[in-house]
């Protein structure tokens, strides 16, 4: 039974596959921010690779099998982030704005300044509009 060419792609891939899952593990791990993603994308990631697992787990032991465990662990531990760290997250509030910089009385004062320059950009076209007729 000559495997070696497919066991070599299938290590390969595995390889190339994990190491491009990593870093996205690594940051949501050290920020735990995972606002950026769905928890309808990640619940449907787990519950599809429970279904393929039955597939999977019929193989015979291979790197499929590294690979789709691969997957079943980090699906898992993004469902598991994901819910863990939904409860610590809240709106932006006076603090959050605090530390970026801005207060409300600025963000506020700048939306008055764009209101006014859309305000007398508006008096100038109807000038205009009035000299011209």
């Amino acid at each position: 039974m000559e495997s070696g060419l497919p066991v070599v792609a299938g290590s390969v891939s595995t390889a190339i596959f994990v190491a491009s899952t990593v870093p996205m593990l690594v940051k949501a791990r050290r920020t735990k921010d995972l606002a950026s993603y769905s928890l309808g994308n990640i619940a449907l990631a787990n519950l599809g690779n429970l279904i393929y697992a039955v597939y999977v787990f019929s193989l015979p032991l291979g790197p499929v099998w590294a690979l789709h465990g691969f997957h079943l662990g980090a699906s898992g531990l993004m469902l598991f982030w994901y819910l863990r760290h939904a409860r610590s997250r809240r709106p932006l509030g006076d603090a959050d704005e605090i530390r970026r910089g801005r207060t409300t009385r600025d963000s506020a004062s700048q939306t008055g300044r764009s209101l006014n320059s859309f305000a007398s950009a508006g008096k100038s076209a109807a000038s205009v509009f009035h000299t011209i007729r």
